[in-house]
């Protein structure tokens, strides 16, 4: 007989591999660290201009970074502050290497979901994260999976639940029913109407103090930043469950949306969202602040019937929040709720794979140019990266062949590229106060 105490041990003995894991994967402070990007890196795959072209540059203003040269080597490396300042002084043929960005727009909201576990959900919002941050962008991630895969990847696994989106919904509960409250008004006769109260054991936790600041967390990655989760964020879903009983009206599905509209609109360009295997109170949470839906599924038939699943759940769940919400203030959120565009990304893809061109044909079939063009391919070093918690932009292309690296690298620079131009689109269509 196996009880609570066993399963504790098991995690104690698990948790030392973990660590064994991470010591081989991080520095040697056991923190995660960005490489440098050499030269040709800098050129050919980042900014995208000839490499004499960027000597020619460096030559022409010796106040630009100059990056480091290694012993006995040619190559200059540069840190990503340096390519981001060479990117705001450098200009080619008059135009700016800058990334494109709506003016006078809010942070684009996409939300990386689906039920399906294994589908690439994590491993998506990673290497959009960190090309959309090579690409010059300012990201925040937000994390709702309690698996914490992202928050790993980050190089972040002391985190406490407080600090997760339990604790921006909790305070949220908090602050959204004392302004409920102070809303409320009686009669001119001086009747009072009722007040919402809540349990000294959900006040007694400060959350409703916090500042937004408090849950968002520096990264490896100087311009990128994120709300991770814990395991211990699993217990959101029971949590939410009493929180809706104390405060019926309280629209729970807002939460993480009310807290980024406190953001101002210019602290980042894009907000990516890694959401759970599972419709609930945080993918509810995502997908009520995302702009967009990007759906990851992989090549085989249980993928495609489990995301046939996903979008008829889904659909349900926001029909009868429209429903059962329609009269309560939900700041900025219209109900129904939509999107500015849904897009299907099919991962894990081998080309020569009779299975999976079925499976991508029948995808094009259903859900047609929702699907995207160019799926996420299953390569070598694509594995690698996920088994070192790590994505094929952090793997220095020394430490395997050149080609190996760069065909990986090549599917997801294809599939972020294609990205973008949804996101962008979508963005510059957006009304300016949403």
């Amino acid at each position: 007989m196996y009880t609570h105490q066993d399963l504790a041990r098991l995690q104690a003995q698990s948790l030392k591999m973990q660590g064994w894991i991470r010591r081989q994967t991080f520095s040697p402070g056991n923190e995660k660290t960005l490489r440098r990007f050499s030269s040709w890196e800098v050129a050919e795959l980042i900014f995208r201009i000839n490499q004499s072209t960027f000597r020619g540059k460096l030559a022409a203003d010796p106040n630009l970074p100059l990056g480091e040269v290694e012993e006995d080597g040619r190559q200059r490396w540069f840190s990503l502050e340096e390519v981001n300042e060479l990117r705001r002084r450098i200009r080619i043929n008059r135009k700016s290497l800058m990334p494109p960005r709506p003016e006078g727009k809010r942070a684009f909201r996409a939300a990386i979901a689906n039920f399906k576990g294994g589908a690439g959900k994590s491993t998506v919002a990673l290497h959009f994260a960190h090309a959309a941050a090579l690409d010059g962008y300012r990201v925040l991630v937000v994390d709702f999976d309690p698996q914490a895969t992202l928050s790993h990847s980050m190089g972040l696994s002391d985190v406490g639940e407080d600090h997760t989106v339990w604790g921006i919904m909790a305070r949220d509960l908090e602050r959204e029913t004392d302004r409920m409250n102070a809303a409320a008004q009686g009669a001119e006769s001086g009747t009072a109407l009722p007040q919402r109260k809540l349990p000294a054991s959900i006040r007694d936790m400060g959350l409703g103090t916090l500042r937004p600041a408090d849950f968002i967390k520096p990264t490896a990655w100087p311009t990128i930043d994120i709300v991770p989760s814990c395991a211990n964020a699993a217990f959101v879903e029971f949590a939410s469950a009493q929180y809706r009983h104390l405060n019926p009206e309280w629209t729970f599905f807002g939460a993480v949306s009310r807290f980024l509209d406190t953001l101002a609109d210019d602290a980042y360009d894009l907000i990516l969202f890694d959401c759970p295997p599972a419709i609930g109170y945080q993918s509810m949470n995502a997908v009520f602040a995302a702009d967009m839906l990007y759906i990851p599924s992989g090549p085989g038939y249980w993928e495609y019937d489990s995301t046939t699943s996903f979008i008829g759940q889904l659909a349900e769940a926001l029909e009868d929040l429209s429903h059962g919400f329609e009269n309560f203030p939900t700041g900025k959120i219209a109900l129904p709720k939509a999107f500015d565009d849904i897009r299907f990304l099919m991962t894990r893809y081998e080309p020569s794979n009779e299975l999976h061109q079925a499976m991508l044909g029948a995808f094009r079939q259903v859900f047609g140019d929702r699907v995207a063009e160019h799926p996420i391919e299953l390569t070598r070093a694509v594995e690698q990266s996920g088994r070192f918690l790590s994505s094929i932009y952090e793997i220095d292309y020394r430490e395997m062949t050149r080609g190996t690296w760069r065909r990986a690298r090549a599917t997801f620079d294809q599939a972020y590229e294609e990205f973008r131009g949804h996101v962008l689109a979508a963005w510059t269509a957006q009304e300016a106060s949403a």
